[in-house]
């Protein structure tokens, strides 16, 4: 049985951001239940054994909020988390690592340009190798994810590029990995060997390709980019200068957007996630809401678990 637990599903700085007034953050600052911790998901087939795609800065409050990730009952010192698969390599994506850095074994999976942002950075290094294993993944090549002690977990994840950009503090710097745009933004695809059974998970995507179209037709489960409502959103809310396209994020409206992009595919079920805090679809009651779950798309709370 595949499990899904999305720990957190909101963009970096969560919701509430922590200096911000615009509508949505006034109203999750009120409302305990419009509030979204950072992006990152969990994943297992067995229940015992978990994955994490991403470690947001929120992780060790996604660890409390979560029964499934405790420590075993009776144990001095364990964890059920035996990896975590990094996406890409920005802040809101690693910065968790450094809250599992108290001497329990597991394996990071990266692209080789993600675990060159973490080697170039020398306080990752509080993550001992000898017992955090770095594990370079590559694009459609699929693995198998293993326990801490070598046995198989029975998952298998095949991880592929998709649009998007390097991380924003590297910007008009060298990056550790290099020149080679591939690697900076992936995707997943995570099949329970023994069912076949599958999520895709995409939490930046700039655009949708044919070729994105054709991997995820059909999918049981997608969880997907849903950073901002529309391109220019932080623009017209007066919050910054990018639009999402710069940031490497497709909106969810429009005619370009992911909404009517990914329609028509048979996709079972359509999650959204890494949701920014300018995004008026985060407001129960708006019309963007109505409108995307109109779509069949949901935003799931912190804590939602989807088993497949």
């Amino acid at each position: 049985m595949l499990r899904v637990i999305v720990l957190g599903a909101a963009a970096g700085g969560g919701v509430p951001q922590w200096n911000c007034g615009c509508p949505v953050c006034r109203a999750a600052f009120a409302e305990a239940e419009l509030r979204r911790t950072q992006a990152s998901v969990a994943v297992s087939s067995d229940g015992e054994h978990w994955f994490l795609i991403n470690a947001s800065p929120d992780l060790r409050q996604q660890i409390i909020a979560t029964p499934q990730l405790h420590p075993r009952a009776g144990a001095l010192r364990h964890s059920p988390i035996a990896g975590v698969i990094l996406t890409n390599g920005e802040v809101d994506a690693v910065a968790g690592l450094l809250s599992m850095r108290e001497g329990s074994p597991f394996t990071i999976y990266a692209h080789v340009k993600v675990l060159a942002i973490l080697k170039a950075n020398s306080i990752f290094n509080v993550l001992n190798e000898k017992l955090v294993e770095r594990q370079p993944i590559a694009v459609d090549q699929p693995f198998a994810l293993r326990l801490p002690d070598g046995a198989p977990s029975g998952l298998e994840v095949n991880a592929f590029a998709v649009p998007g950009k390097g991380a924003w503090y590297l910007e008009g710097q060298t990056h550790p990995g290099g020149t080679d745009a591939e690697g900076d933004t992936l995707g997943l695809t995570i099949t329970e060997a023994a069912t076949g059974r599958t999520v895709h998970v995409l939490t930046a995507c700039a655009r949708v390709t044919d070729d994105l179209k054709a991997r995820l037709s059909g999918a049981p489960l997608l969880l997907f980019d849903g950073t901002v409502w529309r391109d220019d959103e932080l623009i017209a809310a007066g919050l910054g200068h990018k639009t999402g396209q710069a940031m490497g994020h497709i909106a969810m409206a429009g005619d370009d957007g992911a909404i009517a992009a990914l329609a028509d595919l048979g996709v079972g079920q359509k999650l959204f996630v890494h949701i920014n805090n300018s995004n008026p679809a985060l407001l129960t009651h708006s019309a963007e809401r109505r409108q995307l779950e109109t779509a069949g798309w949901q935003i799931p709370a912190d804590g939602t678990e989807v088993t497949l």
